[in-house]
């Protein structure tokens, strides 16, 4: 495929992806620009700032996160990041419980997630419903408690040359609070305007010095519940056995219930003048309850009416353990050399409930609730980091910088209890077998799987001149499962003033393919549009046999290859404006196949030994995509006579196309099947399914006790393009208000009221025939999810 560098075209737009709020501590006119903060993301450089890196980063303080009424990591980057989206889909098995966020419009799996500079580990839960990252299996941010993070760092570049696999889109870096005293107590409680949602929550965090003030003790907590909102609506289409009664109001859509506490601490001490040891961690549980399809009173293949004689709503529910832990050693040798030698644990437990819900082939002897089966992953990393600088005549001296890595991911899917799977009536009686909502997982579709990969690394990072900086940094993996991958990156930087700056990168990078995108098997319920009989749809592996009668076949990486050109800007005092475009290509990406469906599809499964099952599907590295786009960032502050006044921007503008779909292999087009494996469903939800432009908008005034702030979002369109053109339809743009307003009555004490969305602002509504009869008003696409608004208040005490 060819490839042409990307046409930069710059716009004179103030912005930046959110507000470094001022502490009661921080004397007006006296506080550091975000643009000064040395960052440790994207370089080896121990002194480097956000205005002096080569590549474009966005610093996200804890006062911003904490701005809003949210108690959601990721929910308050997007609302601090132009080129973050999270959406809030609901009715999406556990994808409703743990959502994914995409960078730059790409898959939630192309960004890579650090915690310290050390590699996060994924969820094990699988996105495979329709909503965006459909096929992703990304790394939870809400598993982090908002509580212990000091700042995080996003670098928007491509950085798999430094970093390894998924950092395509960039990379999101949690920098842990590291005080060696004081601390802070916050309780919070909030409601959804239309009366439901509530959440509460309490936070804490504090600092302890270790020995003669060699070390520290960081400790953070979070704890908290949120309620299940509520948007759907009667029933209005035609009565039928499968249905709803005309007025009835059978479903729940919105936010789900949960109940969770998180934990996190990170330390360091210094043993002697030369070595320190470290570590840090946290753990999280999440026990999270969302909603499946109803099941009508006389469905004759899903309810038995004995049990439950008006139907039945089942509920998912999902408990989520996480646990991470870094451990490490780290100095200085002489002539100037710096090593770091760590160890890094993570693991998350996913475990899967149906309540209120049967097994129809169980008939009246069905229980109503069951224990679905458990997914896990495990990640263990050893790393060695080494640099140093050398004087070699530059400006300044030049860091050299290298490492080995060894890594090794572990993925198990555990089955569920017999009558969360079993059809006790065969294949032929029309009673569906497998708990209803979420069917459970099989001994024969479960298993363990592991694999190991080994990483080599380096780079060279020099300031040439006063005016012009560079780096150049490559990595060379080798995994035992598919083969080896290198990449590279090229990196610049050149100060025409101190006011203006240029920078540029060229990167290659790659992602490989997950182990639960190898070997995940499920059967899922699917509703088709249009068709009132739900379809049972089985993920086979690509690898196994059936899938590649179907044509599919083992995995490969994901290719990238990344160029960005950007501009720094310093005009006059307290004002910074960057600017920065980029293009990305992905080869070989990995998606979900379409729902394979039809009679030969059956009788192809059938001759298979598959019975029961209308239809299948398997990932692929079927499609290559084109993303390109521009993000503008900047703050304007005016220092007045005892206050300060803060006015941000932020714009992200962001296109992807798919450039290439692998023909159907020639198992699809024999034997009178003639599907595609990559739909118009697929596609437009890659290229259309999220807001092309994003526009941030706010003013902070910050006083001696008072701090007034209101923030504006506007979110571009969406697009849903089911398997029906018909039924295209297009959401428009929204505008989002949230104000807030503080007092400090004194140096400790802060009282806040505020309200997210406060002008109660929906997305477009679902036409007729997206809605589900009606039911479903919005859409899962929104970015910003179809809760209303949302009025808090919290009370925070420090020391």
């Amino acid at each position: 495929m060819t490839r042409h560098p990307l046409a930069v075209a710059l716009l004179a737009v103030l912005a930046i992806p959110a507000v470094h709020a001022q502490t009661p501590q921080d004397a007006p006119g006296e506080r550091a620009s975000t643009l000064d903060t040395l960052i440790v993301t994207g370089t080896r450089v121990t002194d480097r700032t956000v205005a002096e890196s080569q590549s474009p980063i966005d610093i996200i303080s804890a006062e911003a996160l904490q701005a809003t009424g949210t108690v959601e990591l990721a929910t308050a980057l997007a609302r601090a990041l132009p080129s973050l989206n999270f959406p809030r889909p609901a009715l999406t098995d556990g994808t409703s419980a743990i959502r994914p966020a995409q960078l730059r419009g790409l898959a939630p799996d192309q960004v890579l997630v650090l915690v310290n500079g050390k590699r996060r580990h994924t969820s094990s839960l699988l996105n495979l419903n329709g909503t965006i990252g459909r096929g992703s299996s990304p790394v939870d941010l809400n598993t982090i408690p908002i509580s212990a993070i000091d700042r995080v760092e996003v670098l928007r570049d491509g950085a798999s040359a430094q970093y390894g696999s998924d950092a395509i889109a960039g990379v999101v870096n949690v920098v842990l609070k590291g005080a060696r005293k004081g601390g802070s107590l916050s309780t919070s409680v909030g409601q959804y305007s239309a009366g439901d949602g509530t959440q509460s929550q309490i936070a804490g965090d504090t600092g302890l010095a270790l020995g003669e003030d060699r070390g520290f003790l960081h400790l953070s907590a979070q704890l908290g519940r949120q309620d299940s909102t509520n948007r759907a609506r009667p029933f209005a289409g035609t009565p039928g056995p499968t249905q709803p009664e005309v007025g009835q109001k059978a479903f729940v859509i919105g936010e789900p219930e949960v109940d969770f506490g998180a934990v996190g601490f990170n330390a360091d001490y210094a043993i002697n003048d030369t070595i320190s040891v470290y570590g840090f961690g946290t753990a999280s549980n999440r026990d999270i309850t969302s909603f499946a399809f109803f099941r009508a009173p006389a469905n004759p293949t899903q309810n038995v009416p004995s049990i439950y004689p008006d139907g039945f709503l089942p509920e998912i529910n999902n408990i989520s353990k996480d646990r991470s832990l870094v451990a490490g050693v780290k100095g200085h040798a002489g002539s100037g050399w710096n090593w770091d030698l760590s160890y890094n644990y993570g693991y998350n437990h996913l475990e899967f409930y149906t309540r209120n819900t049967l097994n129809a082939s169980l008939g009246a002897d069905s229980p109503t609730s069951f224990y679905d089966g458990a997914l896990e992953t495990t990640q263990n990393i050893l790393n060695l980091d080494v640099s140093r600088q050398f004087d070699w005549g530059l400006a300044y001296p030049a860091t050299l910088s290298f490492g080995i890595e060894a890594r090794n991911e572990k993925w198990n899917q555990s089955p569920g209890e017999p009558g969360s799977y079993i059809d006790a009536d065969g294949p032929t009686t029309g009673r569906v077998g497998g708990a209803q909502g979420f069917g459970g997982f099989a001994p024969e579709v479960s298993g363990a799987y592991d694999r190991d990969s080994y990483a080599a690394y380096a780079g060279v990072e020099a300031d040439f001149t006063e005016k012009f900086s560079g780096g150049i940094a490559a990595r060379y993996e080798d995994y035992d499962d598919f083969g080896s991958q290198a990449s590279g990156k090229i990196s610049a930087r050149y100060a025409f003033t101190d006011a203006v700056a240029l920078r540029g990168t060229v990167s290659s990078g790659f992602r490989a393919p997950s182990l639960a995108q190898q070997y995940f098997q499920t059967i899922s319920t699917v509703f088709l549009p249009g068709i009132a009989t739900p379809f049972e749809i089985r993920t086979f592996p690509a690898s196994g046999a059936i899938a590649q009668a179907f044509g599919a076949e083992p995995l490969q990486p994901e290719e990238s290859l990344s160029y960005s050109l950007g501009i720094v800007l310093q005009p006059a005092r307290n004002l910074y404006i960057t600017a920065d475009a980029y293009q990305i290509d992905v080869d070989d990406r990995i998606a979900l196949s379409s729902n394979l469906t039809g009679d030969a599809v059956r009788a192809l499964l059938e001759s298979q030994g598959v019975f029961g099952v209308n239809g299948g599907r398997y990932f692929t590295n079927a499609i290559d995509t084109r993303t390109r786009g521009i993000d503008i960032v900047g703050t304007w502050r005016l220092d007045l006579a005892a206050s300060t006044l803060d006015f941000t921007a932020g714009y992200n503008h962001t296109k992807t196309e798919v450039t290439r779909i692998a023909p159907n292999p020639e198992e699809l087009e024999q034997s009178g099947l003639s599907l595609e494996r990559i739909d118009r469903v697929e596609i437009g939800r890659i290229e259309d399914g999220f807001p092309r432009n994003k526009l941030l908008l706010g003013g902070t005034w910050t006083g001696q006790t008072w701090t007034l702030a209101a923030n504006t979002t506007r979110y571009g369109s969406v697009r849903t393009t089911p398997n029906n053109p018909a039924l295209d339809q297009s959401y428009g743009a929204k505008w989002l208000l949230d104000v807030s307003a503080s007092y400090r009555p004194d140096e400790r004490w802060t009282l806040t009221l505020g309200a997210d969305n406060v002008l109660n602002e929906y997305p477009d509504e679902n036409i007729f025939g997206n809605s589900t009869n009606g039911q479903f008003p919005y859409s899962n696409l929104s970015p910003f999810g179809f809760g209303g608004a949302f009025v808090y208040g919290r009370v925070g005490y420090a020391w």
